[in-house]
C-alpha cells in the first residue's frame, strides 16, 4: 500500500471520529441530558480552550520525546477511553470535564495529522500543497458518512454515538502504530520559546496584520455556531413537522454543509487570484450573513426548506473562503522563519480564542431568547445575522490590503 493511500485512510478515520459527535452532541445534551443553552455552549467552547495551548504542547513532545505517529496513535487510544466515560456522564460538571479532556486530546491530533502527512509526502517527493488537498478531502467524506450513520441509526439523542466514536478512535489509534516511523527532530537550535511558536507574535507589530488577526478571532466565534445549534434548531420543528425529512434526518441535512466545503475549497485559488484577499474575506462574511439569515426564515417544508438547503450550500463559501484563504494569506505575509508559528497564531485566534468565546456567547444568546423552555429560533438566528453583518462592515472599513503584495499569493 503506497503512502498516499495510507495517509488517505488516516484522514478518513480522523474525521470519522469527529463526525461521530460534532453535529449530534448538541441535540443529545439538550434533549436527553436537559442541559441549558449556556451549558451546551460551554461544553463546545472546550474545543477552543484546548486549541489555545494543546497543539504546541504536543508539538514539543513530538519534537523531543515521542515519534509523531506514535503520539498520534496514543492520542486516539486515550480518546477512545474518554468517549466511553462520556457516554456514562449525565451531570453537566462531569460531561464538561470529560469533553474538555477529549478536546485536549483530539484538537492537537489534527495538527499531528498534518505533520505526519507533510513529512511522508515530502519524503516521497510530493508537493504537499498540491497533493494533500486530495488526501484531506477524504476526511470530509468520512465525516459525512459517519454523520449519516448516526442519523440513519437514530443515534443523535443516544449515548451510543459516543460508542461509535470510541470504536473509530480505537481502530485509528492502532492503525497509526503501523505507519513508518518518523524520526524525532530534537533540533538543538530551537528554544522553547520558538518551539511554542511564540516568536510568531512579531506579526502583531504590523498594524494591518494585527487587524486581520483580530477579525480572525471575531470570525472564529461563528465557526461552530451552526454545528452546535443546527440539529437542536431543526429538532424543535417536530411539533408541527414531525414527519418531514429535515426533522427526522436533521444530521443528514446538516452534512450538506460539508459537501459544500468539498466543492468551494476548489474555487479558492481562482477567487484569490481574481479578487484578492480583502474581497474574498468579505464574500466569506457575506456568506455567514446568508448562512444565519436563511436559518432565520427556514422551515422543514416548502420554500422554507429551500432556504435551509441554501444555508447549507453557502456554508462552504462562509467557512473555506476565510479559514482556508486566511491561512494562505498569513503564510504569504509571514517571514519564512516564523511561518509555522504564524499558522499557529492564526489557528489560535480562530479555533482557540474565537471558538471558545463563540461557544459561550452563543449559549447565552440561545438562553436569552428561551422563554418557558421554548426557543425563539428566528430571533436567535437574526442576532447572529446582525453580528456577522457588523463584522463585515467593520472589516471593509478597517482592513487595508496591499494589492501589489497579493500578486504572488496564488
Amino acid at each position: 500500500m503506497n503512502i498516499k493511500t495510507r495517509l488517505t485512510i488516516l484522514n478518513f478515520l480522523e474525521y470519522c471520529s469527529f463526525g461521530s459527535w460534532l453535529l449530534s452532541a448538541g441535540a443529545y445534551m439538550i434533549v436527553t441530558l436537559k442541559f441549558s443553552g449556556t451549558q451546551v455552549g460551554a461544553v463546545f467552547s472546550t474545543l477552543g480552550i484546548a486549541s489555545m495551548f494543546m497543539p504546541p504542547l504536543l508539538g514539543v513532545i513530538a519534537d523531543k520525546w515521542l515519534n509523531t505517529e506514535k503520539l498520534f496513535g496514543v492520542c486516539h487510544l486515550i480518546l477512545a477511553v474518554l468517549f466511553m466515560f462520556l457516554s456514562r456522564a449525565s451531570s453537566f460538571n462531569n460531561f464538561y470535564l470529560i469533553m474538555l479532556l477529549i478536546s485536549m486530546v483530539y484538537m492537537p491530533s489534527l495538527a499531528l495529522n498534518k505533520s505526519i502527512a507533510y513529512h511522508f509526502l515530502e519524503k516521497g517527493g510530493h508537493n504537499p500543497a498540491k497533493t494533500f488537498p486530495s488526501i484531506r478531502v477524504w476526511g470530509t467524506v468520512g465525516f459525512i458518512l459517519v454523520a449519516w450513520t448516526i442519523d440513519l441509526m437514530e443515534l443523535k439523542f443516544a449515548k451510543e454515538q459516543f460508542y461509535l466514536g470510541a470504536l473509530i478512535s480505537t481502530v485509528l489509534g492502532f492503525y497509526a502504530f503501523l505507519l513508518p516511523t518518523i524520526p524525532i527532530d530534537n533540533s538543538k537550535g530551537k528554544s522553547l520559546f520558538q518551539r511554542f511558536g511564540l516568536d510568531a507574535f512579531e506579526l502583531l507589530k504590523d498594524k494591518n496584520t494585527a487587524i486581520f488577526l483580530f477579525f480572525s478571532f471575531l470570525l472564529g466565534t461563528v465557526l461552530q455556531i451552526t454545528n452546535i445549534w443546527g440539529v437542536p434548531f431543526l429538532d424543535d420543528f417536530k411539533i408541527n413537522y414531525a414527519d418531514s425529512f429535515a426533522v427526522k434526518h436533521s444530521v443528514a441535512l446538516m452534512t450538506l454543509s460539508q459537501m459544500s466545503e468539498v466543492v468551494f475549497i476548489l474555487a479558492i485559488p481562482y477567487f484569490l487570484k481574481k479578487f484578492g484577499i480583502k474581497k474574498v474575506v468579505l464574500i466569506s462574511i457575506l456568506a455567514w450573513v446568508f448562512r444565519f439569515g436563511f436559518f432565520a426564515i427556514g422551515t422543514p417544508e416548502g420554500i422554507g426548506l429551500i432556504f435551509l438547503v441554501l444555508s447549507m450550500i453557502v456554508y462552504g463559501v462562509a467557512f473555506d473562503f476565510y479559514f482556508v484563504s486566511g491561512s494562505l494569506y498569513i503564510n504569504h505575509i509571514a517571514d519564512t522563519k516564523i511561518r509555522s508559528g504564524a499558522q499557529g497564531v492564526f489557528l489560535m485566534m480562530v479555533n482557540g480564542f474565537g471558538a471558545a468565546f463563540g461557544g459561550y456567547v452563543s449559549g447565552f444568546i440561545v438562553d436569552l431568547y428561551t422563554i418557558n423552555g421554548i426557543k425563539d429560533w428566528t430571533s436567535i438566528w437574526v442576532a447572529f445575522t446582525i453580528y456577522a453583518l457588523i463584522i463585515g462592515i467593520a472589516f471593509a472599513i478597517l482592513f487595508k490590503h496591499n494589492a501589489d503584495s497579493e500578486k504572488k499569493l496564488i
